[in-house]
């Protein structure tokens, strides 16, 4: 199938989407600026639902599914809301996305998963002993750029956590934790976690459940370099990822490991 093609596939489901949303208590009710959610259903929870709905009753395995900036706007929602809703989906593996492709319709089921672990358990996995040392953890606000991460007002309160994890006793990466500060109440007053996943789950009863990671190769920068023991422009694999717990961003983060020391592996299947 061409692009094109794919395009116009997918362009079918935008009516039916676009239907079923408007008919829907919370589609029916355009948001206002800043809100989330409405009762005891998130907005993006609610449209997540609707979405697997329709694929349910209009769609056929292999189908494209449109593209964010169309359907976005047939629904009038936000595009970070549709992304929030695709991304669980996607997780649940009611869609899945094809790099250069586009996001569709699986074709079958059983394909592998990768695992939102934290750092000490893929170390553990690894047969490494996992460790770490908190370079800072205090509270701040969401910039313009992180707002837009997170799904916050500018101005937001968060919790910043920056860590040097190790394997082996060896520096493997620098870690930047951002977390919003509203849902994890007195977090900044609690002593700096180093197993951040574990701290939340044991303090808060959060487990985060699903995510998405984005990969790049990026040069060190000075102080990375000084603080993993690698000149400075050495390669260094950027790893950013949104976890959620439901459908509840609670931790942003971007991680720096050295290139030379960490193997990046994903199942694939056909």
């Amino acid at each position: 199938m061409t692009m094109l093609g794919s395009r116009a596939q997918g362009r079918r489901l935008v009516e039916p989407l676009r239907r079923a949303w408007a008919a829907d208590a919370v589609g029916a009710v355009p948001a206002k600026r800043g809100e989330r959610s409405r009762g005891p259903e998130s907005r993006q929870a609610a449209l997540a639902r609707v979405i697997d709905a329709v694929l349910h009753q209009q769609s056929k395995p292999g189908d494209p599914f449109p593209s964010e900036r169309e359907l976005a706007e047939a629904l009038q929602v936000s595009r970070a809301t549709l992304r929030a809703a695709t991304d669980g989906l996607v997780s649940r593996g009611a869609l899945e996305r094809l790099p250069g492709l586009g996001t569709f319709v699986p074709r079958g089921t059983g394909a592998p998963k990768v695992s939102l672990t934290s750092f000490s358990e893929d170390m553990r996995r690894r047969g490494l002993h996992p460790s770490s040392r908190v370079l800072r953890f205090e509270g701040s606000t969401a910039t313009g750029w992180l707002a837009r991460e997170m799904g916050l007002e500018v101005g937001a309160p968060v919790v910043y956590l920056q860590r040097l994890l190790l394997a082996d006793g060896e520096p493997m990466a620098v870690d930047e934790n951002y977390l919003p500060a509203a849902r994890l109440p007195g977090l900044e007053h609690e002593r700096a976690p180093h197993s951040l996943y574990a701290f939340l789950r044991e303090r808060y009863g959060v487990t985060l459940e699903w995510g998405e990671d984005q990969v790049e190769a990026i040069p060190a920068s000075l102080v990375q370099a000084r603080l993993l023991g690698v000149g400075e422009g050495a390669p260094l694999l950027q790893l950013v990822r949104h976890a959620y717990a439901g459908d509840t961003l609670m931790n942003y983060s971007a991680c720096f490991y050295r290139a030379d020391r960490y193997r990046l592996s994903v199942p694939l299947t056909r």
